[in-house]
């Protein structure tokens, strides 16, 4: 047939999406969790101490620290509460272990409302292994999700506009 790079991808479709790899289709241009999600999340590892942590989200402009080990998979969350722990304590004895994470493919109209009714002020994104690809703030979900809904003229039809 003329392919010559062809790939056989065994672990299919949703694992691809969940890698953040790129789609096609009539669904490839709406916003997903990945797309608004902020790569430029700060992190930290459990053995360090709460004020060096806080210090790097403060410094980010971020009220929220991902605990990742060596391969960046997640392995807890510090929210505001915790960052504002004992700043001698380790990150290890006041995160919030395993945290829900989504994948970078969830749509974000979804994902809004999601943080919407659970209260989240952010939740980490990551790929189907725990790696983190960023961390998802409620206001760029919301504000992404509104954006999305405004610029398909299909969805307003849909919701009476």
């Amino acid at each position: 047939m003329g392919f010559h790079d062809v790939h056989d991808y065994v672990t299919g479709k949703l694992d691809w999406m969940a890698a953040g790899l790129p789609t096609e289709g009539t669904n490839a241009e709406r916003p997903r969790a990945g797309d608004v999600a902020r790569k430029d999340a700060p992190t930290c590892s459990m053995d360090e101490r709460i004020a060096e942590a806080r210090a790097r989200a403060e410094s980010a402009g971020f009220d929220a620290c991902v605990v990742v080990n060596e391969e960046r998979v997640v392995m807890g969350l510090l929210r505001s509460k915790e960052l504002h722990a004992e700043g001698t304590e380790r990150v290890e004895r006041v995160m919030r272990p395993g945290p829900s994470t989504y994948r970078p493919y969830v749509d974000i109209e979804e994902m809004a409302q999601v943080m919407v009714d659970h209260d989240l002020a952010n939740s980490p994104i990551t790929t189907s292994d725990g790696r983190l690809v960023g961390l998802l703030l409620r206001e760029d979900a919301v504000r992404a999700a509104r954006e999305a809904m405004s610029s398909d003229p299909d969805r307003r039809q849909d919701e009476g506009g």
